[in-house]
């Protein structure tokens, strides 16, 4: 069995070595493509081949793509949680620095003088006091979201010499254990912005973190705070921000989202979305999720997807069935009857939720009648089928 992909975007090169050629072909211009790999082209108003089995996006965000839709068609999205994890790190290290020595203030200053060496020496001497900043020691880091890049984060802060308070309501065990023992634990949100001196936001961009970051919450922060966004702009309120910059009570505001409301104000510095933006994250994405989608295409396992259940079966002999379906009361039931009816014995069964979706995996001995394979797909709520 051979495999088409579509890519949206120049895809690493590390990325698409791991799609054996003998069976994947890839191009950006396929006609009925098995998968489509991206990394930000707008998918909203693209029309989606009936033949795509799966999205893999090279990357940690999948606000570009139509998940709402994907799901409803059976279709599992994927990303690359933590693959880019340690090149946002480092920019949100070099934005606490930015932020709190006022580089970016103070280099424009320098360009913008005029005259001779002699003049130039002068003119930086009495400017420089307009520059001054302070150290990050013993200052508090407040960590929105300890997911594979708030985690490190946290963690480095320590390093730095930072003290560092960190809210996930979904911290899962395995993440938990990667976070240092000094990091403390915020009760809510607005603990975590009393508490702090600086505030860096690593949470998806969806309708309950949509201007997380509000008036009220920036008025917590101590006196002279920074804030940080490396996540995504609708996270914060831009007016509140600007307001609290101009009223001194937020001393800078450090985003990878910039637009034409915030992003000429001096006490903002603004970059073009480089969290990810280096060829090591890059490979790491992409081949994380060529990873993932091979494993899917060619065994149905899923996993890292961002709209179904983490689903892994070790397989067996004979044929295997992937089957996506509304998480309804006697799903299995019935595809169990269908093929039992037939004759067709199961070897090995998953099934996993996640919501109102979910997914099953049937290994059978032998090859199940292209009948029963057509009752299986025809029972009510089941979304997607196919053999692999």
């Amino acid at each position: 069995m051979s495999f088409k992909i579509l890519t949206l975007n120049n895809i690493a090169i590390a990325g698409l070595r791991r799609l054996p050629r003998d069976r994947y072909e890839v191009a950006s211009e396929i006609g009925h493509p098995d998968a489509i790999m991206v990394r930000s082209a707008d998918m909203h108003s693209m029309g989606i081949a009936d033949s795509v089995k799966a999205i893999a996006r090279a990357g940690a965000g999948v606000n570009n793509i139509p998940l709402e839709a994907m799901t409803r068609r059976g279709i599992p999205v994927f990303n690359a949680p933590g693959a880019n994890a340690n090149a946002v790190k480092e920019l949100v290290i070099a934005g606490l620095l930015l932020g709190a020595r006022n580089i970016c203030q103070g280099w424009n200053y320098v360009r913008e003088l005029e005259g001779d060496d002699a003049a130039v020496s002068k003119l930086v001497e009495a400017g420089k006091k307009k520059y001054a900043g302070f150290e990050l020691p013993g200052r508090t880091l407040g960590v929105v979201g300890l997911g594979a890049i708030g985690g490190e984060v946290a963690n480095a802060a320590l390093g730095l010499g930072m003290k560092a308070i960190g809210f996930d309501p979904q911290l899962t065990v395995q993440r938990a254990w990667q976070l240092s023992s000094g990091i403390k634990q915020a009760t809510t949100l607005d603990h975590l912005f009393s508490q702090s001196n600086f505030v860096t936001l690593h949470v998806p961009l969806n309708d309950a973190t949509r201007n997380l970051v509000n008036a009220e919450r920036l008025a917590l922060m101590k006196p002279g705070g920074i804030l940080l966004n490396f996540a995504r702009g609708g996270i914060v309120d831009d007016d509140a921000v600007l307001k609290a910059l101009d009223a001194g009570h937020l001393a800078a505001y450090v985003s990878d989202f910039p637009n034409n409301k915030i992003r000429k104000h001096p006490k903002v510095t603004a970059l073009p979305h480089l969290g990810a933006s280096t060829g090591e994250a890059e490979e790491n994405c992409a081949a994380m999720v060529a990873d993932n989608l091979r494993e899917f295409l060619e065994n149905g396992n899923i996993r890292h997807s961002v709209n179904f259940p983490e689903a892994v079966m070790p397989r067996t002999e004979g044929q295997r069935i992937t089957i996506s379906n509304l998480n309804v009361p006697n799903m299995v039931g019935q595809i169990s009857t269908r093929l039992a009816e037939a004759g067709v014995n199961i070897v090995d069964l998953l099934n996993k939720s996640r919501g109102e979706i979910a997914y099953t995996l049937v290994d059978v001995e032998g090859e199940v009648p292209e009948a029963t394979l057509q009752q299986v797909a025809g029972i009510e709520g089941v979304l997607n089928m196919r053999v692999v």
